[in-house]
């Protein structure tokens, strides 16, 4: 990358991050948070896999801080203005992606994932939209960590339309809503019809999750209602 594109990544990426704390500081944050699993708390003493769907990929980054966290952001140059957004964020990034670099990178999150969690997007970086890929139950596998199914919405906000997917941004002011599930644990050394049926159990974990956190976020449902599958509520 030349100079003048490190300077300019930079000058983007800090001036993105300048106005997204400023966004979520107006907010109202609610979370239900599965025991154990709270990523924002710096003295959790296990590390998990985060699964978070790309078009809400703003609002694990913001409505806390992040701690002990590494992030996967591909080799591309949109990959570089991201991961400068995650080191402005206190979030370790990882460049590559199914495409170019993966296997360097996946190797740099083994090396990393007995100290730091790890958030991936497995329906990025191409799609489909919220459609699960093998990555994240490879990694798990590999890793042994646990997967966390995490799903995020927002009381209004503005979705940004992309070229397969769209990305949700809260209005000023609004409530955001997060929701932690329980973790979901894969076998090491899987055959492809395991890795299949992890990455369905997975799939579905995360479409019931976010059903949800829509259903709170619309006022459909109230957060005592989640309870009964969350039934300890942790701040984020």
């Amino acid at each position: 990358m030349k100079l003048r594109s490190v300077w300019l990544t930079r000058l983007v990426a800090r001036s993105v991050v300048a106005a997204l704390k400023l966004l979520f500081a107006t907010c109202r944050k609610e979370s239900v948070i599965f025991p154990g699993t709270n990523g924002w708390n710096p003295d959790l003493p296990d590390r998990f896999l985060f699964s978070v769907w790309h078009d809400v990929l703003f609002f694990p980054l913001l409505v806390a801080k992040p701690h002990n966290m590494s992030a996967l952001a591909s080799r591309h140059q949109d990959g570089a203005y991201v991961a400068e957004i995650l080191r402005l964020l206190n979030v370790e990034p990882y460049r590559g992606s199914t495409t170019r670099g993966g296997a360097q990178a996946v190797k740099q999150l083994l090396n990393v994932a007995s100290q730091l969690h790890i958030t991936l997007t497995p329906d990025g970086p191409r799609g489909p939209r919220r459609e699960m890929k093998d990555g994240l139950v490879f990694l798990a596998s590999r890793t042994g960590l646990p997967i966390v199914p995490a799903a995020f919405s927002c009381r209004r906000g503005l979705r940004i339309k992309g070229t397969w997917t769209d990305m949700l941004v809260p209005l000023p002011f609004t409530t955001t809503y997060c929701i932690l599930g329980e973790p979901i644990h894969v076998p090491a050394d899987m055959t492809r019809d395991e890795i299949d049926r992890n990455k369905q159990r997975v799939q579905e974990a995360m479409d019931r999750l976010y059903a949800r956190v829509d259903d709170w976020a619309a006022g459909r449902i109230k957060r005592a209602d989640l309870d009964e599958v969350m039934p300890v509520r942790d701040a984020a």
